[in-house]
């Protein structure tokens, strides 16, 4: 876990695929933290990504640096423990500015039932089970 929490922040900039009626969705993301064993993110539940990971969980993200990259394929679970998102100000505390512990808004998920896999330009591949 440690190894993929490390080149998220090293790329500071990733992207998260999600299914919005059998339409690919992608947008750009920057804070991933692990908390309790599980790769965590955050959003707002009034953006669509909420709705489109609600609606169908299967989610993966993508990210690159330099001639490495990562992918991440599994599910969207939620996580509504106060800890967990008091995790996501530590990580990130510019979220402070966007979000509250409970606004009733501010969103923790993770990946479950998933995989990671990092390659590189000369054909190296390592597979991680989350």
């Amino acid at each position: 876990m440690k190894d993929i929490i490390n080149f998220l922040a090293e790329c500071k900039q990733f992207f998260l695929a999600t299914n919005d009626n059998g339409q690919p969705r992608v947008r750009p993301m920057g804070i991933g933290f692990e908390y309790k064993g599980k790769l965590c993110f955050c959003t707002s539940n009034k953006k669509k990504m909420f709705t489109q990971m609600k609606a169908n969980p299967k989610i993966e993200i993508c990210a690159s640096n330099g001639n490495k990259w990562l992918r991440v394929a599994g599910e969207a679970a939620f996580n509504t423990e106060k800890e967990a998102k008091e995790k996501a100000f530590e990580a990130a505390p510019m979220l402070k500015n966007l979000y509250k512990l409970d606004d009733g808004v501010f969103e923790i998920f993770y990946f479950k039932n998933a995989v990671a896999v990092f390659n590189d330009m000369a054909g190296n591949t390592k597979e991680i089970t989350l």
